[in-house]
């Protein structure tokens, strides 16, 4: 196909609600993929995913999996659509709370990583950036294990046994109030405890990644300040856009600058945008706000999804885990957003990032190259 041949992008263009985003023309010349998706996508940005380190800094493997799941042979249709989703590297993570956290996030662990095991064609466990270069030159997935609850860690010494078990990052706290911590949804937050002070020390000792998204805000200030390296907000927007409790404010991004952190944003559609039609387009105005913040090298991406998101699963399942929040989560019919729904969206979110006259060295950084800085730096 001519490279100076344009192409209508009107599958692009539309959401999964059928819903138009307006873009200009911004490239020449442009091709689906593969056969998985009608899709069309410019070279220059199909080359940008293929060249970059893409990293999805929290991407459950599987949001609707069964305790069969794991144990089955993956199938040829999901093999080729992690491959050709573009991502390298997914950080799988859960919460995990109660009384039972210790030995339920033993039996995680166990679970993820057995499967990752017994599909090593596919997939390859991360414990170090050589071993996802290794796994991206390989031509296979790596994963990296995490929590976004960090109630297993009954003493600052279990920082570093599920270190040496695999964990490489862990959120201090989810949605409510733990022994470290506040979550956002917590009426009143206390900040970080006493508790919390040794955990995040341990943390930093072992070089296990400190991540506070679901953290309230004076919690998340706190481990900004505390932490002696640089944190990550692996998965949460910005405040000042969503207006939502679960967003981070001006105040905290621009803290996480002065830390050296990174922070990931998220698809889920009511942390992007409290009106619709909500798309890629309003995903990349958080991209754009934190940018102007604190910089270019403090912003990645942090899906919250897996590769077709909540919207495809089984309704009672999807009904389930919205029964699991409090009210000011404000869930809508729809949890994803149109454009970045579907297993190609990495595709997708470089084209708005084209548009909007990024460069090709930026989109890099946005896609993984700052994450990918902040855990070679961070993990020992």
């Amino acid at each position: 196909m001519s490279s100076k041949t344009k192409i209508s992008r009107r599958a692009f263009a539309t959401g999964a609600a059928g819903v138009a985003v307006a873009f200009p023309m911004v490239n020449f010349g442009a091709f689906a993929l593969n056969a998985d998706t009608p899709r069309e996508y410019s070279t220059r940005a199909v080359d940008l995913v293929k060249q970059s380190m893409v990293i999805d800094m929290l991407a459950p493997l599987n949001l609707g999996a069964d305790s069969d799941f794991v144990i089955q042979p993956i199938s040829d249709q999901m093999r080729s659509e992690f491959l050709n989703s573009g991502i390298n590297a997914w950080h799988a993570a859960t919460g995990v709370g109660g009384p039972d956290a210790y030995t339920d996030v033993l039996a995680y662990l166990a679970r993820w990583q057995g499967f990752a095991g017994r599909n090593s064609d596919l997939f390859a466990l991360i414990g170090t950036m050589d071993d996802l270069e290794r796994a991206k030159a390989d031509g296979r997935i790596g994963i990296i294990m995490g929590l976004q609850n960090s109630e297993h860690f009954r003493t600052p010494d279990d920082v570093k046994s599920f270190y040496e078990l695999g964990q490489r990052c862990s959120q201090l706290t989810y949605n409510s109030q733990n022994r470290i911590g506040s979550g956002s949804t917590e009426r009143e937050d206390g900040g970080i405890s006493d508790f919390g002070v040794e955990i995040i020390k341990a943390m930093n000792d072992v070089g296990m990644l400190v991540d506070v998204s679901h953290s309230g805000d004076q919690t998340t200030l706190d481990a900004t300040a505390l932490s002696s390296v640089p944190i990550a907000y692996t998965h949460s927007n910005c405040r000042a856009i969503s207006g939502h409790p679960r967003a981070k404010t001006d105040e905290a991004i621009t803290a996480l600058g002065k830390n050296g952190g990174v922070m990931g944003i998220t698809g889920v559609r009511n942390f992007v945008s409290n009106t619709e039609p909500t798309n890629v387009t309003h995903m990349v105005d958080h991209i754009d706000h934190v940018v102007n913040l604190i910089g270019m090298e403090h912003v990645g991406i942090g899906s919250d999804a897996d590769l077709h998101g909540y919207d495809d699963m089984p309704p009672e399942k999807n009904a389930r885990l919205r029964s699991h929040y409090k009210e000011s989560y404000a869930f809508r019919d729809k949890i994803d957003t149109d454009g970045f729904d579907h297993p190609m969206k990495m595709f997708d979110l470089t084209e708005e990032l084209i548009r909007r006259d990024y460069t090709d060295a930026h989109i890099q950084a946005i896609l993984g190259g700052n994450f990918q800085r902040l855990l070679r730096n961070t993990w020992k």
